[in-house]
């Protein structure tokens, strides 16, 4: 076991450990690529619907703080009132809200595709191990992580403060609008704050998807023992498998051997082939092949036919074609009938049943 676990990981993983790895949620997936498309999802709701948000939402508070409709003056039509007006705001930032969803879907969608599991949620009392924690907290991905936070600082940061001190002039001028004029003017800079961080971290999120799916496929790599041993539990040990080979081809030998001593005749070339036929007119549309064997099997095929009289014929091509060309249970094809009929029609006149 120590072995395996310090052997060093050089293979490409196998679909059996990709499927495996993916059935425990384990993915190649990058948090900043989700965090984008959602981020840009939500700017183009803004964009969109920002005026008509903006504008309900400033009548729903108008008539809220000016004009309050609350009918009951008790707790329960105080909690009535405000259910109403909490849905009132769900209903008018709706747009808001399902573009971000459905950024968030198709982001995991998009990387991911459709996957569900349990597994990350189960409880692990392993991560409660302090050793454990420590080794996570100081470990490459841990630094990773770190580095793109101060970098989306960074970002953030620079990209407020070039936003901002370019429209430091117009600052001054604020104290000649109007509220809503105000609010439209602090939403419009926001917004351009919002959507040049956005493509900043667009092409942050672009390099930390390159480097997720290095880093998955670099965990996922497999040792040569690892992929021997999977290969065992997947189609078994390939010494029991030759064993069971073995038997079986034994099995059927010996009972191919059994049908030799009930065919009509052998056919050899004479040392290296041999073949043994049968034929019954009233159940078989030709003769089949019920043994053949080279070598030594052949050599048991002669001894077996000289113990139970079946008759010996040599006929080098014949006996070559018919081992070569025929499957032990199959009739003799077309274009070897011809021959084999004259053999058998020849053994039938040695028996006395071949009458004209």
């Amino acid at each position: 076991m120590a072995e395996e676990s310090t052997e060093e990981k050089t293979e490409k993983p196998t679909s059996k450990k990709r499927e495996e790895t993916r059935n425990k949620g384990e993915v190649a997936k990058s948090k900043e690529l989700s965090s984008v498309v959602v981020l840009f999802s939500g700017l183009f709701a803004m964009g969109t619907f920002g005026s008509f948000m903006l504008s309900n939402i400033h009548e729903l508070m108008k008539g809220i703080f000016s004009n309050p409709t609350i009918n009951d003056q008790s707790v329960t039509g105080v909690l009535e009132f405000i259910q109403q007006f909490i849905f009132s705001f769900l209903v008018i930032i709706g747009p808001l809200l399902a573009a971000v969803f459905i950024g968030a879907v198709l982001s995991n969608v998009m990387q991911v595709g459709f996957m569900f599991s349990g597994e990350p949620i189960k409880p692990k009392f392993s991560k409660l191990n302090p050793l454990k924690g420590l080794k996570r907290l100081v470990s490459m991905q841990s630094l990773m992580e770190l580095a793109k936070s101060i970098v989306k600082l960074i970002i953030i940061g620079v990209t407020a403060y070039l936003t901002i001190i370019h429209e430091m002039d117009n600052v001054s001028m604020l104290g000649e609008l109007g509220i809503g004029s105000i609010f439209q003017y602090i939403f419009s800079i926001v917004f351009r704050i919002f959507l040049r961080c956005s493509i900043a971290m667009a092409v942050l999120a672009v390099l930390d998807y390159g480097y997720q799916k290095w880093e998955f496929e670099k965990k996922l790599k497999m040792g040569k023992q690892e992929i021997k041993d999977e290969y065992k539990k997947t189609d078994g040990d390939p010494l029991v498998k030759s064993r069971i080979k073995t038997i079986q081809m034994e099995m059927a030998r010996k009972r191919m051997m059994q049908a030799v001593p009930e065919a009509d005749v052998i056919i050899t070339n004479p040392t290296h082939f041999a073949v043994a036929l049968k034929y019954d007119s009233l159940n078989m549309n030709a003769p089949k092949l019920v043994a053949k064997g080279a070598g030594e099997i052949a050599g048991r095929i002669k001894s077996l036919a000289a113990e139970h009289n079946v008759p010996v014929v040599e006929n080098k091509e014949l006996a070559r074609n018919i081992y070569k060309l025929v499957e032990i249970g199959s009739e003799i094809p077309t274009e070897l009938f011809q021959a084999v009929a004259e053999v058998l029609a020849y053994i039938y006149k040695l028996k006395g049943k071949y009458n004209k």
